[in-house]
């Protein structure tokens, strides 16, 4: 296995390197990650979230509006609750998302000959850190490929991570291309990936495996649609074919399901997918998983394994929403095991993977 991986990594080094050395290191490499909090303090908690809900394709409110809320009512109740849950799964190196954003990135270095940076959406670095750091290593750099670690697309993850993304190089003027990988949720690597990563649970006993994923207000959906009439207006929409799949993380988020699923060779009866960390009271994708994880017991299901496809990086929302929080519903209905399987993280095959999506570009 060791040598194969090492063969697919120096075709897939080749595939992404020109023969030249000038082209080699005139191209780079940009891994974009959500963000987080420089510390556990509220001061940076309450800074780092009103940045990211100030983001009109997180909260897509009128500005005065999306003031009003943000800083005058979510952010004074939630900041000193989301520093005390940041408390409880901070590492001693910082940010358990920070972290393991810049192991990946060490690993994907160790692999390619062009440089690789990191940038996050929300926090630092920012995307401007990132395009300098790469201009002091490469000042004529020609082209950097932005790796968004999102495999679904949403306008409020992967859209407006490439927006700001672009919106950035274009404001400082930089004279490289900017490239970006495509959401991947259905690639066949990441697929595999993701399904071996979760093989090694299936071996134990378990009476369900939940899929869960961030969730989002149903508006998001319907604005989505770029056919205006398909996205929760059809009957069965995911799965009825349409341009509008292209940009329906609801469409793509089953299908990752399903082709996971398909790939461990899972029963139907065995997999149940979920939508988590809902804020406000607005209608959002169904199910809740906090909702299920309170019935589930109560239908039999005492030993579940739970796994968190939409995060690439573990994260508050696995590590404390899930694991502690989610594991404490799950117990307290009457559940008898919780299991929550990590994320890809630094996963050889997810690295392999990022290999090929960047190589694909």
């Amino acid at each position: 296995m060791d040598r194969i991986f090492h063969l697919h990594i120096v075709r897939l080094t080749s595939y992404i390197c020109s023969h030249n050395g000038d082209q080699m290191a005139k191209k780079a490499i940009i891994l974009m990650n959500l963000g987080s909090p420089d510390s556990t303090s509220v001061k940076d908690v309450r800074k780092y979230l009103n940045e990211f809900l100030m983001d009109e394709r997180v909260i897509d409110m009128p500005y005065l509006s999306r003031l009003l809320l943000v800083r005058g009512i979510i952010v004074p109740f939630r900041a000193p609750k989301s520093a005390k849950a940041y408390s409880s799964i901070w590492w001693k190196e910082g940010s358990p998302l920070i972290v393991l954003t810049k192991q990946l990135q060490a690993l994907v270095q160790e692999k390619v000959d062009m440089p690789v940076e990191i940038a996050m959406r929300y926090g630092s670095p920012s995307p401007k850190d990132a395009y300098d750091n790469l201009l002091q290593k490469v000042p004529d750099l020609e082209e950097a490929i932005l790796m968004p670690l999102y495999p679904h697309y949403a306008m409020s993850s992967f859209e407006t991570a490439v927006k700001y993304m672009e919106e950035v190089h274009r404001k400082n003027k930089y004279t490289f291309k900017l490239k970006t990988v495509p959401a991947f949720y259905n690639h066949p690597d990441y697929i595999h990936a993701l399904a071996e990563s979760i093989r090694p649970y299936i071996n134990q006993d378990f009476d369900k495996i939940l899929f869960s994923y961030h969730g989002i207000p149903e508006r998001h959906i319907t604005k989505g649609d770029c056919t205006g009439s398909h996205c929760l207006k059809v009957n069965d929409c995911c799965h009825v074919p349409s341009k509008a799949h292209e940009f329906c993380y609801r469409h793509q988020t089953i299908t990752t399901t399903e082709l996971t699923q398909q790939a461990l060779g899972l029963p139907a009866e065995k997999v149940e997918q979920t939508f988590q960390s809902r804020l406000g009271r607005d209608p959002w994708l169904t199910p809740y998983t906090a909702q299920r994880l309170e019935e589930l017991p109560k239908e039999g299901v005492k030993k579940l394994l739970i796994v968190c496809p939409a995060f690439i990086s573990d994260c508050l929302e696995t590590l404390e929403e899930i694991a502690v929080e989610g594991k404490h519903s799950f117990m307290e209905a009457g559940g008898e095991s919780f299991t929550a399987i990590p994320c890809l993280n630094t996963n050889a095959l997810w690295i392999e993977t990022v290999l090929k999506l960047v190589a694909e570009q």
